[in-house]
């Protein structure tokens, strides 16, 4: 008697749509129909024989020829959906950088922010008169430590970040010139980027920023019941009024790429819908992407237990209003789906959980390289800074540190290549360490996971051309 068949179960999630059926191979992220025969092998070996090879084929050999089965059952275990008793462990090399792939730096140009969010993460925050700004030189070598560490990219990315950027605009005209020449000169690509409280934009910043390409993201919780709560001056006032304001001055003047909305949501705000139709449809937003907060400082406004369950459940409610807009071919912005969906459709395989100490770094106001935007003013270590470049040993041990997590229980988690842990802060400000995995998020994203594929499924089948329309030119910005 041979070994005895078996499924290997955290490698396959099965998906049934308008009676179609649908195998989400999870090792590589991807989807593909299940056949008749398939579909009886699976439900054979679930039903508590132990069969080996030899005896699947007989429970099966009135339906199917032998070589079908044999065949069909060779492909399965090539993709690790059915063991014979060997182990189908994924292997995780450890990984070692001698050059780091960076494409994307994070420049921290200033402390100071005119606005005091109660729920702000960051730990460098300054009033605008104690605001710490960036240097010009320190710009600049940050540019030069991005080219030295990473010569070969074709396209690179400059991210200004703060407190509040536009409070150091002259700066930001600064770089800008500077990498303009400087990219062009080795026949490179630079984009640019923003997030902004868009309280000190003007129609001459609009106009100069769509004419430099600058990507924009505007941070708005939602009407004014839900943006006035937290997103107030130093002074104490609600700002919703003069953001509305210049939001629909942006949305007017600048056209150089879509413009995105990011929420974030405390305790007692778990009404995606009505912020999405308000930031969506009345003020006009492209996406709209909403952070829950769980492991703020202050503890007042993080979201409870029940808080965070709801806000699931109404980014699905939400959901399904994207899946029937895709359905029409249309797409209502609804960026965390948004995402889920391009991953999905892409085959991301994830072994970390972002691009964070790889892809991208952040530097802070005086030349300190951070692992990201997040981590600038934190206790967690610098790695290296920009006169003297990455430090490489550190960032290697702790990239490794996270992707070692055998004792975790996310090497077997059927959601490993798209969550891949979660994020460092989110680990850091909740556990105290951002290695560990965010564990309280772990049956949350299973769940939003799973509703993102039964979607992926109702629309490959139902509208596959969507994809291209939609997913595909996302990522490929001018």
């Amino acid at each position: 008697m041979g070994a005895p068949l078996s499924i290997v179960a955290n490698n396959l999630h099965e998906v049934s749509v308008a009676d179609r059926s649908y195998i989400f191979h999870i090792p590589s992220t991807s989807l593909f129909e299940r056949d008749f025969l398939t579909g009886d092998i699976l439900s054979t070996l679930r039903g508590g024989q132990s069969l080996d090879r030899q005896g699947l084929i007989q429970a099966l050999g009135d339906r199917y020829p032998e070589q079908e089965i044999q065949s069909a059952l060779q492909e399965l275990q090539s993709l690790s959906l059915i063991s014979d008793g060997q182990p189908v462990a994924e292997s995780r090399q450890p990984l070692v950088f001698e050059n780091f792939p960076l494409t994307t730096i994070v420049l921290n140009v200033n402390t100071g922010c005119n606005l005091s969010c109660t729920y702000c993460y960051k730990e460098d925050l300054d009033v605008p008169s104690a605001g710490k700004k960036m240097s010009f030189a320190t710009a600049r070598d940050s540019i030069e430590m991005l080219l030295k560490e990473s010569p070969d990219q074709r396209r690179y990315n400059i991210v200004f970040f703060g407190g509040e950027p536009l409070s150091n605009m002259p700066l930001i005209k600064q770089v800008i010139s500077y990498a303009e020449q400087r990219f062009a000169a080795i026949n490179k690509v630079v984009d640019f980027s923003m997030t902004t409280n868009a309280t000190m934009l003007t129609e001459k910043i609009v106009d100069y920023l769509d004419a430099h390409n600058v990507g924009i993201a505007v941070s708005m919780d939602g009407p004014a019941a839900f943006h006035d709560r937290n997103r107030i001056t130093v002074s104490g006032r609600g700002t919703y009024e003069v953001v509305a304001r210049k939001v629909k001055m942006l949305l007017s003047r600048y056209r150089a790429r879509p413009v995105g909305a990011r929420v974030t949501l405390t305790r007692g705000i778990t009404d995606i819908d009505t912020i999405w139709d308000h930031l969506f449809n009345t003020l006009g937003f492209h996406e709209v992407g909403f952070a829950p907060v769980t492991a703020g400082d202050v503890a007042s406004y993080n979201l409870s237990s029940d808080e965070l369950k709801a806000v699931f459940d109404n980014m699905k409610s939400l959901g399904e209003k994207y899946l029937d807009a895709a359905l029409q071919n249309q797409s209502i912005g609804f960026s965390n789906l948004h995402q889920l969906l391009t991953d999905i459709h892409e085959g991301t395989k994830k072994t970390l959980p972002c691009g964070a100490g790889v892809g991208l770094v952040a530097v802070d106001h005086a030349g300190g390289i951070n692992l990201c935007h997040r981590f600038t003013g934190s206790d967690l270590p610098l790695f290296g800074d920009v006169q003297q470049g990455l430090d490489k040993p550190g960032l290697n041990k702790f990239l490794n540190q996270r992707l070692e997590r055998n004792d975790a229980g996310c090497n077997t988690c059927r959601i490993r290549n798209l969550c891949a842990g979660g994020c460092y802060h989110e680990s850091y400000a909740h556990y105290g360490d951002p290695v560990t995995p965010t564990w309280h998020y772990c049956d949350l994203m299973r769940d939003w996971v799973d509703f993102g594929i039964a979607v992926y499924t109702r629309i490959l089948a139902e509208n596959p051309a969507f994809f291209s329309q939609f997913l595909s030119p996302r990522r490929a910005q001018p």
